[in-house]
């Protein structure tokens, strides 16, 4: 009778998963960041693989690892057996009746844009659950279950994608500390607040607004959140170059002041964009036309 002999072994799959993303990346620091675990421990995967392979895949330099040409050949075929993987598990996802409406979101967009919106999407889609996810960049959508991602861009390249703006950056503080601030030159006595990703926002608004002064633009505390230098701003420690995406609400409150009228328009806007696999939401067009729409309302902060 016929022998058909055992077919060989895979090596573990976190293995591969280690190599492909180190691989992919060019960084094992940025590979472990993605999976969610330590650097040492997307080096030890490597070096198992390695051993059971019988050949390095990295070549040690004195700054950072460089891919063999046999590691190189093989990670765009390992990239697309990742993504059929994940492209699998979203579709079993997607198949749970009722399922959340899962949303990606910029952490300063899901608090303070998103999150006040919430109560009145529930209002409107009574039966709809959501779940919201605050993370700096923004998702692989052949990778990360989400049904849609929030995020400033400045360009987009899915058809469906809406952009919602145009925005704009601008000073704001207190109305009590507005009303000591006659023109630019008053900032250099003031303290100015940072959002540590938009740290260059007040030399570009000084350039664009008041080229002629002469402010420390980088004087002043930075903040890892938007919504604490936000918090900071109200509390009056201080001013906040302020996005008006994110603070018209507060604006229109009368809790925050701008008290200079020069808005610089930015080139990104907070943009709506879909998930680009097969299967989506059964909402999620109308939510996001509502939540399209939803901009042009004051949200309560």
């Amino acid at each position: 009778m016929p022998v058909k002999p055992p077919r060989p072994r895979l090596p573990p799959l976190t293995a591969l998963r280690a190599f492909e993303a180190a691989a992919r990346l060019e960084s094992f620091a940025k590979a472990a960041e993605e999976i969610g675990v330590t650097a040492g421990a997307i080096t030890q995967q490597i070096r198992q693989l390695e051993t059971g392979l019988g050949f390095p895949l990295f070549r040690r330099l004195p700054q950072g690892v460089a891919l063999t040409d046999a590691a190189r050949e093989a990670l765009p075929r390992l990239t697309r057996g990742f993504d059929m993987l994940g492209q699998a598990v979203q579709a079993l996802r997607e198949a749970q009746p009722h399922r959340p409406l899962a949303i990606a979101a910029l952490p300063c967009i899901a608090q303070l844009w998103l999150s006040p919106r919430l109560g009145r999407l529930q209002q409107a889609f009574p039966e709809l659950q959501v779940s919201v996810a605050a993370m700096e960049e923004p998702p692989d959508p052949r990778r990360d279950p989400y049904d849609l991602s929030l995020f400033y861009r400045d360009t987009v390249a899915e058809p469906a994608a809406i952009q919602i703006g145009p925005d704009a950056i601008l000073p704001v503080c207190t109305p009590a500390l507005a009303g000591r601030l006659a023109s630019p030159a008053d900032l250099a006595r003031q303290t100015l607040l940072h959002d540590a990703v938009w740290r260059g926002d007040w030399a570009r608004w000084l350039g664009f607004a008041a080229p002629e002064v002469k402010v420390d633009a980088g004087r002043g505390p930075a903040f890892s959140l938007y919504a604490l230098a936000l918090d900071a701003a109200l509390s009056g420690s201080g001013v906040l170059m302020g996005r008006m995406s994110l603070v018209a609400p507060l604006l229109a409150a009368g809790r925050l002041a701008a008290p200079f009228r020069q808005a610089m328009p930015t080139p990104d806007r907070l943009t709506l964009s879909p998930a680009t696999g097969s299967g989506a939401h059964a909402r999620r067009v109308e939510i996001m036309e509502w939540l399209a729409a939803s901009a042009g309302e004051a949200a309560q902060i």
